[in-house]
């Protein structure tokens, strides 16, 4: 799904915009403005999402919906983006750093997504399931958490869909990563399903 991501008072959403520290290695918008076409079925949809620290994710305040053609009649209702809007719209609002050097560069989640939709580039993927690469797993574990929970999705699936290990063993990185000081003020919401 292509989105259209601005800050909240309409500037282009990029990685200097991302200015609240979220975790330890993670910085976020306070909030965004982010515009979603279902071309099938004629229908926009628009959001308005601010960070909500207390439940540790955007929490939308606006949700929008037109007919771009024609009238938005009850089978078309049906055809609204709200939820997917959000979680397409996440990625564009939280940056990382993967280099620790003095010039290192800001980089939006969005920037590392590959034109598959995948948040971590396959390479990388790979690279972190290996024995030996704790650190930069606990790096990787640290970024698709939070951009999950940040969507109000399930990080259990998505750190299992993206690093393609069973849920198992997700679930147990999110342990150990939680244990080596990663997801400092972070928690997935109570009660969802990690298959969810």
């Amino acid at each position: 799904m292509k989105v259209d991501v601005k800050t909240l008072d309409g500037k282009a959403m990029t990685a200097d915009a991302a200015d609240t520290l979220v975790g330890t290695a993670l910085r976020i918008a306070p909030g965004f403005v982010a515009t979603a076409l279902d071309e099938d079925a004629g229908i926009e949809t628009t959001i308005e999402a601010r960070y909500n620290a207390a439940k540790v994710r955007y929490i939308p305040s606006t949700v929008i919906t037109r007919a771009v053609d024609g009238e938005l009649d009850a089978s078309r209702v049906g055809h609204t983006l709200a939820q997917a809007t959000l979680q397409a719209a996440v990625p564009h609002c939280v940056a990382v750093r993967l280099d620790d050097g003095s010039d290192a560069r800001w980089l939006t989640v969005a920037d590392l997504t590959t034109g598959e939709g995948r948040i971590i580039p396959p390479w990388m993927a790979s690279t972190v399931v290996k024995r030996g690469m704790k650190d930069e797993r606990w790096d990787v574990v640290e970024i698709l958490y939070g951009a999950a929970t940040l969507a109000g999705s399930p990080p259990v699936k998505l750190i299992s869909l993206e690093l393609d290990v069973p849920q198992r063993t997700a679930e147990d990185w999110i342990r150990k990563a939680r244990d080596s000081g990663r997801l400092v003020g972070m928690t997935a919401h109570v009660g969802r399903p990690a298959s969810g």
